[in-house]
């Protein structure tokens, strides 16, 4: 089975890294993982891609026994990319959910605040959306992405319309939002 808006590998590393680092790994029957991100707002479209995704991953993992002989359960954190919605999913995952690892969030602006939560309880996350620099450069030992920064994706962007297209003018256009903006920058700095 193919699945491509979730690279088959990734629902295993993020389950042996939160495993290992959690402790957990044999004191339960299931591995619960949350799965935080926009599944209400204008980014819903994306929270929905990455929960159909990370649910064909876990089924298909299960289906052939599971980790380990566990199976994998999933948990859907809705964080409608707000910051304050995106710390109380990470601790609900946490506290109440017992999530041993965590595949998001996706808006850079909730990803920050969160991974805080994440990092202080030692849980591993990997974000498959969030691009903002500071989501990895602050060093947080259980923080990943999957996904290039504003500051490569910027000037990609601009080297691809300057070399590729052979554009002569050029007028940057976003949406205002902390995504648009860090690549929208990143792109002016290389034009």
């Amino acid at each position: 089975m193919d699945f491509p808006s979730f690279p088959r590998g990734l629902l295993a590393m993020v389950l042996a890294g939160g495993l290992s680092l959690s402790g957990l790994a044999g004191a339960a029957e299931t591995i619960k993982i949350g799965v935080a991100g926009p599944m209400t707002g204008g980014n819903a479209a994306f929270g929905e891609q990455f929960w159909n995704g990370a649910t064909q991953a876990a089924e298909a993992i299960n289906a052939a026994g599971g980790i380990n002989g566990k199976q994998i359960e999933l948990v859907k954190g809705d964080d409608a990319c707000e910051p304050k919605q995106a710390v109380a999913v990470a601790n609900r995952l946490l506290d109440q959910d017992k999530a041993t690892a965590v595949i998001g969030h996706f808006c850079s602006s909730s990803t920050i605040p969160a991974s805080e939560v994440y990092a202080d309880a030692s849980v591993l996350v990997i974000t498959p959306g969030s691009t903002n620099p500071k989501v990895t450069e602050r060093g947080l030992p259980t923080v990943f992405r999957m996904c290039g920064r504003d500051d490569q994706q910027g000037p990609m962007a601009a080297d691809f319309i300057v070399n590729k297209l052979k554009a002569k003018k050029i007028a940057v256009v976003h949406d205002k939002d902390t995504y648009g903006q860090g690549i929208a920058d990143a792109m002016r700095a290389r034009l």
